[in-house]
């Protein structure tokens, strides 16, 4: 009797995991192939952000920056210098990003001669774009160099700005 229950409960388990894995598969949203991308120039690599579909994604925003890991002093504030192009992917509707940079990084000049050396992101000018979970972002960046990119969220409130009137 108690190997039957045991059976039962085994089974109804089973098939409640099922149930779950299924719809959550029916959430995946097959994002594009790609391969329809073209291929990076020499000395390039193609970088992707992929996000997650979701209902509110009209309230979000991404934020992504080019940039490199780099020792720099503890006190200054530095950024890169380089250009994100937007490019149009011919014949397909879609965009992607080159970015280029001489190397050359500009920063504060504060003297902080007691603060130690520390490891920092290092990147030029970040670009805000909507988010889109059913599209990759794909970004062309020399090799030497990475992406980063926050998610920003709101609550979907709309506010209304205030009104100056200048007397007649």
């Amino acid at each position: 009797m108690k190997k039957n229950v045991f059976q039962v409960m085994m089974l109804l388990m089973i098939a409640l995991v099922s149930s779950t894995t299924i719809s959550k598969a029916q959430m995946v949203i097959d994002k594009i192939d790609l391969g329809i991308f073209p291929s990076p120039e020499k000395g390039y690599k193609k970088m992707v952000i992929e996000v997650p579909y979701s209902e509110s994604d009209k309230n979000k925003k991404i934020e992504f920056s080019v940039g490199k890991w780099m020792e720099v002093d503890g006190c200054n504030t530095f950024n890169l210098s380089g250009t994100l192009e937007k490019k149009d992917l011919q014949g397909w509707g879609y965009d992607y990003y080159l970015f280029k940079t001489n190397g050359n990084v500009a920063s504060t000049m504060m003297a902080c001669p007691n603060k130690e050396k520390r490891n920092l992101f290092v990147s030029a000018q970040p670009e805000t774009v909507r988010y889109n979970g059913r599209m990759p972002i794909v970004i062309y960046v020399p090799e030497a160099y990475d992406v980063q990119f926050k998610i920003y969220t709101t609550d979907g409130d709309t506010y209304r700005a205030a009104e100056v009137r200048t007397k007649k």
